[in-house]
């Protein structure tokens, strides 16, 4: 995106829906471990909001001239205007893409074309088969999205898979040739995250049940009240967690042990968990930067926050959105998943409840409250019981960087500790429906698994799949066990 893209801040503060606002601090602050958001400047509302353009894919001359049009759609080389991530989608979020996807963009403001990039075509990430929000008729196929930086000219191409056999007959060998359908209504999306959502002003805050600020105070820009009160609410879902003081609260600050074992029998006293005062295995905070700090528009999602009963495993995933960008970028980066997962995809909010950046920084992802059991779209027929930990970028043949690793053992120490669960056990979780498991089946899970353990993917990539067995004896080491 243009200039740096990122969070605003705001003053930590506390409480529920009524809830002071302070206007933004400079920024947040860059540290020598994991790199945090830089606060991006006040951008024109238009620009604030981004957006998306959503353009259909024709079918083209096939390159192979013995196969029929419909073998191969795209978009011939064209200008747009500015976007930064890029993804494909179709009507039906049942029909599987055979086939491969590719596009190649140009960086906006140059001549300069990318090389042809391939979009991982089985996004499998989804709600429960049944779901309201999977029945919702607004939900569609799609790729993972891909991140390709500051862009304003695109071209793309989807080929249909051509399976051609050799059969032996009467008359001598034939070749057979079969074309796998392409999906109906495929479109190219291009989302422009947009800057970082603006602090609410002083009338704003008011309809939100804020006090209101002193004039002597500059606000930033200014949203509409059904947005205030929308912010207002994901901002009060974390009210009750240690350090926290209001609702522009950029970050939740990490905990050491002793504060994480009181804040946590702080919350048994809300019956999060009906464990007894003992003391408890869990793993101390880790920092999390809010939906506050990497910018959410929280007028985009459902307002109503839904949650299951506790968290039994935590699923880890990559985005497949490739690992060309900055950390910096990553309030940015998110955004535009946030945008691709709600306005292209039909989904109710981001699908998972937390992400990792390759610099080790955990972001809150699903609206709902970090420390709370909301319910995700990340494991088609496992998001009940379980929390959903994304990983920006593709782990297939890259490794991941160690940050990466700790951040999740860090995260999941805490959060499955919230429950008293052993992120060294396993567990037992009763199948929605997918791929792999039928509904109503019973499966046994590491309580840390890969994507791949509950649905027939290559997610959460190869390489990182091989490190979930030193991610569960770390979560384990930090919970005390």
């Amino acid at each position: 995106m243009r200039g740096l893209l990122a969070s605003s801040i705001g003053v930590t503060c506390a409480a529920a829906l009524a809830l002071p606002v302070t206007s933004p601090a400079p920024a947040l602050a860059l540290s020598a471990r994991p790199a945090s958001p830089a606060t991006a400047r006040p951008a024109p509302v238009a620009e604030a909001l981004g957006g998306t353009q959503s353009l259909p894919l024709a079918p083209l001359a096939p390159r192979d001239r013995t196969l029929a049009p419909t073998a191969e759609h795209g978009l011939p080389r064209r200008d747009v205007g500015h976007f930064s991530l890029v993804g494909v989608i179709w009507d039906d979020p049942d029909t599987v893409l055979h086939g491969s996807v590719q596009v190649r963009t140009r960086a906006a403001g140059s001549h300069t074309w990318s090389g042809w990039q391939d979009l991982e075509t089985h996004n499998d990430d989804a709600a429960d088969p049944g779901t309201a929000e999977r029945t919702s008729g607004r939900v569609h196929g799609a790729t993972a999205p891909l991140w390709v930086g500051d862009s304003d000219g695109v071209e793309a191409r989807v080929r249909a898979e051509v399976d051609r056999r050799t059969e032996d007959t009467a008359r001598g060998p034939r070749t057979a040739t079969t074309i796998s359908p392409l999906p109906k209504g495929l479109r190219l999306e291009l989302v422009d995250p947009g800057e970082s959502a603006p602090a609410l002003g002083a009338r704003e805050a008011a309809a939100a049940g804020a006090p209101r600020r002193r004039a002597a105070q500059p606000s930033a820009l200014t949203v509409a009240p059904a947005e205030a009160l929308a912010e207002a609410d994901a901002s009060a879902a974390n009210r009750g967690l240690s350090g926290l003081s209001g609702p522009a609260v950029a970050e939740i600050p990490a905990l050491n042990r002793k504060q994480t074992e009181e804040e946590l029998f702080a919350l048994r006293a809300g019956e999060l968990t009906e464990q007894r005062r003992v003391k408890p295995y869990i793993g101390p905070r880790p920092r999390i930067v809010t939906r506050r700090g990497w910018g959410a528009d929280e007028k985009l999602r459902e307002r109503k926050f839904v949650y299951t009963k506790k968290v039994k495993a935590a699923f880890v995933h990559h985005t497949a959105s490739g690992n060309g960008y900055r950390c910096a970028q990553v309030p940015s980066l998110i955004r535009g998943i946030y945008r691709y997962h709600v306005k292209s995809m039909g989904w109710r909010d981001i699908g998972y409840n937390f992400l990792v950046d390759k610099c080790g920084n955990i972001y809150e992802g699903r609206a709902g409250g970090v420390a709370k059991p909301v319910l995700g779209a990340h494991t088609l027929g496992f998001n009940t019981n379980s929390v959903g930990i994304a990983v920006l970028g593709s782990y297939g043949s890259k490794k991941p960087p160690a940050a990466v690793t700790k951040a999740v053992a860090r995260l999941t120490a805490w959060k499955l500790g919230l429950h008293g669960v052993n992120p060294k056990g396993t567990t037992y979780l009763k199948s929605g429906g997918g791929n792999l498991y039928p509904k109503g089946k019973k499966v046994r899970l590491n309580v840390i698994s890969g994507h791949r353990d509950g649905f027939a993917t290559e997610c959460p990539g190869r390489q990182l799949y091989r490190k979930l067995g030193s991610t569960r004896s770390t979560a384990a080491r930090l919970q005390g066990r």
